[in-house]
């Protein structure tokens, strides 16, 4: 296979037929190829026709670790960089696990912050809920297209930003139109969490599609970040609080996989209906209720804590086991939240962004 680096003069008809041919039977891609594929992609240079049929092919394959560090190594070389200093950690899921709950790692994001760790949140507008992160801080008092220095600005200031993943990556566009006709949950839904600008050390990923997790893990490992990764076993892009999770800790380029259980930390089991949202004001005013110490659900309230455990956890390494990791970082995330930490976030947040844009 040819890659962009090598010139060689091999047609792109006959490469991507190449590509295509070798899904169809089954064939995994190396990262160089996948490499060509998404430069082609973010040039505008790939057919909408071929874009298409690679997307179905690779998720109905599987898609394997080498396949999926190609493509964001591309996407990666195209972002534009957001130069944020010291360790961060983005709090982020792949989304499309059909729950339509409330906006966790946002909330979650939220809580780290007032915790005292830096974040970096790499989101969207919905694709599939009736509300994404990008659509519940804007309705939240959050500006999200500021440049990439003020974006930094307002994280040294305020310990949190937010990257609108469509200002970073505008040679996605190309890609856009062919990613709504097929309407289906593709390879480009796991590229978000792996792709934030500010390249941060940390992360904490949930991941909805199960085929996904490990791959995605090996990535963020050869990316040499410090990160948990996981999924409910009821199929949220979450640490649930309705059953089990399955982890995987990176740390060092190694990965571990383990099982959490909410309770081994005295968090007891919730049902998934006590984790539904709504549309963008009913999921904001759970937010301020949330922060502002208003009754919420009790699973919503140690959805939220577990996940800005996660962060905590990721951005702190260590051999120990993740129950006992979670464990101590929820009691961390339950101080932020208590005393009224989280709060004041939020609100120096919306004023940090709403002066930069002159709408305060």
């Amino acid at each position: 296979m040819t890659t962009r680096n090598v010139d060689v003069p091999v047609p792109a008809d006959r490469l991507w037929s190449g590509l295509l041919n070798s899904l169809l039977e089954a064939r995994h891609l190396s990262a160089d190829e996948t490499d060509w594929v998404m430069e082609e992609v973010m040039c505008g240079r790939a057919a909408p026709s071929r874009l298409a049929a690679l997307l179905v092919a690779l998720r109905a394959k599987g898609e394997t670790t080498d396949e999926i560090e190609g493509l964001t190594r591309a996407m990666r070389r195209h972002a534009v960089p957001l130069r944020v200093e010291g360790p961060a950690v983005d709090i982020v899921g792949t989304g499309g696990d059909g729950s339509d709950s409330v906006n966790i790692s946002t909330m979650s994001a939220v809580v780290a912050a007032g915790a005292g760790a830096r974040v970096v949140k790499h989101g969207n507008r919905s694709a599939s809920s009736r509300c994404g992160s990008a659509d519940v801080l804007e309705e939240l008092g959050v500006v999200l297209d500021l440049p990439s220095a003020e974006l930094a600005e307002v994280a040294q200031e305020v310990g949190i930003t937010f990257c609108f993943a469509p200002l970073f990556h505008p040679s996605l566009r190309h890609a856009a139109p062919t990613r709504r006709e097929l309407g289906i949950r593709t390879v480009f839904n796991l590229l978000g969490p792996l792709t934030n600008p500010a390249r941060p050390s940390a992360s904490a990923v949930g991941v909805a599609d199960a085929r996904a997790a490990a791959p995605m893990a090996g990535v963020l490992a050869r990316q040499g970040v410090s990160a948990l990764v996981f999924r409910g076993d009821d199929g949220m892009d979450e640490l649930t609080v309705t059953t089990t999770s399955t982890v995987w800790s990176i740390q060092n380029g190694e990965v571990r996989e383990e099982t959490f259980d909410p309770r081994s930390i005295g968090i007891p089991l919730a049902s998934p209906a006590d984790l539904l949202g709504g549309d963008r004001a009913h999921n904001a005013r759970i937010v301020h209720d949330l922060l502002d110490g208003a009754p919420v659900h009790r699973g919503v309230r140690d959805a939220v804590l577990l996940s800005a455990a996660a962060g905590l956890a990721a951005l702190d390494p260590s051999d120990a086991p993740v129950a006992q990791r979670l464990g101590a970082a929820v009691d961390r995330a339950a101080a932020a939240l208590d005393s009224g930490a989280a709060a004041a976030v939020l609100e120096h947040w919306a004023a940090a962004t709403g002066k930069r844009s002159g709408s305060l």
